[in-house]
C-alpha cells in the first residue's frame, strides 16, 4: 500500500496538522487491529484508511481515523487530508461522497486548490463550569458547552486571544472532564490579521495531548462564534505550535470546513 503524510489546513509544509493517508486496493478494510497498528505506527494525531466503494451507491469511498490509541467517530483534518491525495494523483474527480461513522461527508475541491468538507453541525448544549476545569486548563472559563456526541468535547470560552495562546494545561487532569478532550476558545483580537477567533485542542483520551489543527471542533466553533459575531462565514485560527487557519460557513445542520493541504511524505507500506 502506497501512504502518503499531508499536512491539512495550511498552504506550506511543516505547519497544520499531519495525517497518514491510506488508500487500499481492496474494497475492504483489513482487520481492525491491523489499521490500528499502522496508526500507531504513523503516530500522527490521525490515520485515514479509504477504499473504494461500488458505483452507484450514496457514497464513492469509504473511509475511517485511527489515533496512535484508538478509532474516532470525526476527524476533519484526516477528511481533507484523504481528498487532496484522490483529487492530486487522479484518483478520484470533482466531489467525493465518504461513507463513515459520522455518515456521509463530502469534499469538495476548489480551483484555489483548497477543499471544502461538508460536515454535521455539532449540537452545542450550555453546562456548568466543570469542578477543577480551571486548575486543570490553567485558565478560568466563562461559559462551557457540551459538543454533542459525535465530537465529545468540553467547549470552553476563556478571557481573551492571549489567554489562548498561554494556556499550559495538566493534560492527565484534563481526560476527566469529556469523552475526547477539551476546546479552549477566544474572539480574535485583532480580525484584520484575518481570523475572527482562536482555538487550542487538548484531546488526551485519544492519546493526542495537543491536537495540531482540528476540523471537527470546528464544526462546534463555527457555529458558536457566528452566533456571538453575528456572521455564518468565520476563519479560525488554531493556536497550535504549528498553527493553522479554518474557513467556516454554518448552513444550519451543516457546516463547511475549508482548507488548504500540502502532501509532504510518500512511500511504501512494507508489511
Amino acid at each position: 500500500m502506497r501512504i502518503r503524510i499531508v499536512d491539512a489546513f495550511t498552504d506550506r509544509p511543516f505547519a497544520g496538522n499531519p495525517a497518514g493517508v491510506l488508500l487500499l486496493d481492496a474494497f475492504a478494510f483489513p482487520d481492525d487491529d491491523r489499521l490500528q497498528n499502522i496508526a500507531m505506527e504513523v503516530n500522527h494525531a490521525e490515520t485515514a484508511f479509504a477504499h473504494r466503494l461500488p458505483e452507484g451507491g450514496e457514497a464513492d469511498w469509504a473511509l475511517r481515523w485511527f489515533t496512535p490509541v484508538t478509532e474516532v467517530a470525526m476527524c476533519g483534518h484526516a477528511t481533507l487530508a484523504t481528498a487532496h491525495v484522490l483529487h492530486t494523483t487522479g484518483a478520484h474527480k470533482g466531489p467525493v461522497r465518504f461513507a463513515t461513522r459520522s455518515g456521509v461527508l463530502i469534499a469538495t475541491p476548489g480551483e484555489d486548490g483548497a477543499v471544502t468538507l461538508d460536515f454535521p453541525t455539532a449540537p452545542l448544549t450550555a453546562a456548568d463550569v466543570p469542578e477543577g476545569v480551571a486548575e486543570a486548563l490553567g485558565a478560568r472559563p466563562l461559559t462551557a458547552f457540551d459538543t454533542g456526541p459525535d465530537i465529545g468535547d468540553l467547549l470552553v470560552e476563556v478571557d481573551d486571544e492571549r489567554t489562548v495562546h498561554a494556556l499550559r494545561p495538566d493534560h492527565k487532569a484534563l481526560a476527566g472532564f469529556s469523552e475526547r478532550g477539551v476546546i479552549a476558545t477566544a474572539r480574535a483580537e485583532n480580525p484584520a490579521l484575518g481570523y475572527d477567533f482562536v482555538s487550542r485542542c487538548f484531546f488526551p483520551n485519544v492519546g493526542i495531548d495537543e491536537d495540531p489543527v482540528t476540523g471537527s471542533a470546528h464544526t462546534a466553533l463555527a457555529p458558536y462564534w457566528s452566533q456571538r459575531l453575528g456572521r455564518p462565514v468565520l476563519t479560525g485560527l488554531q493556536a497550535s505550535p504549528r498553527s493553522g487557519l479554518v474557513r467556516t460557513e454554518v448552513r444550519g445542520a451543516r457546516t463547511l470546513l475549508s482548507g488548504q493541504a500540502v502532501t509532504v511524505i510518500e512511500g511504501d507500506l512494507l508489511v
